[in-house]
């Protein structure tokens, strides 16, 4: 799949993804946020098939990156915002030392380099939740970090992991040092 890129002066951005080989779908993403959707096979004109407000297209775009539901079983939902940053949702199990603390007590941005965007419990979804919001069993967390520090996460959320310990054993190994005494 080839995905071009161009710039609509005054309108916005246009992107042409291959989905054939003689078939593609054209995306205009307007300065005000509208987007609107063609089909365009070989030389023919495009067909518009549905225009989208801002609102409407970034909720279709997260169903359709699997934010809601993903067809195939995944522990974790992500989202790559460039080559290692990403959004991740982690489910909290039962047996995770997270159950029961607080946002400020587990101090996600020092222990394990990620902050918190949004809490998902039940049907309802907190953003920017705030350090006094407790973290319960089944809670996803939202977060936001590097992948490694997003992996930190995913194992202190299933109770395999304390990134506190992994601090503190990081800094107990001595530098690697090539003089000799």
């Amino acid at each position: 799949m080839t995905v071009y890129e161009s710039d609509l002066p005054g309108v916005g951005k246009k992107f042409e993804i291959e989905i054939d080989d003689d078939e593609q779908l054209v995306v205009v993403t307007h300065n005000t946020g509208k987007r609107e959707v063609f089909r365009r096979v070989g030389d023919e004109d495009s067909e518009k098939l549905f225009e989208l407000s801002d609102r409407l297209a970034r909720q279709v775009g997260t169903i359709l990156e699997g934010a809601y539901f993903q067809p195939v079983a995944t522990e974790t939902t992500e989202t790559m915002l460039d080559d290692d940053t990403l959004f991740e949702w982690v489910t909290v199990v039962e047996g995770s030392e997270l159950v029961g603390k607080t946002l400020a007590e587990v101090d996600f941005r020092e222990t394990t380099g990620t902050s918190v965007v949004a809490i998902q419990r039940d049907d309802e979804t907190e953003s920017n939740p705030g350090a006094d919001t407790t973290i319960q069993a089944g809670d996803t967390l939202v977060i936001i970090g590097t992948t490694d520090a997003c992996d930190r996460v995913e194992r202190l959320a299933a109770g395999t992991d304390d990134p506190r310990e992994e601090a503190a054993q990081a800094a107990d190994e001595p530098a690697d040092d090539d003089t000799d005494a």
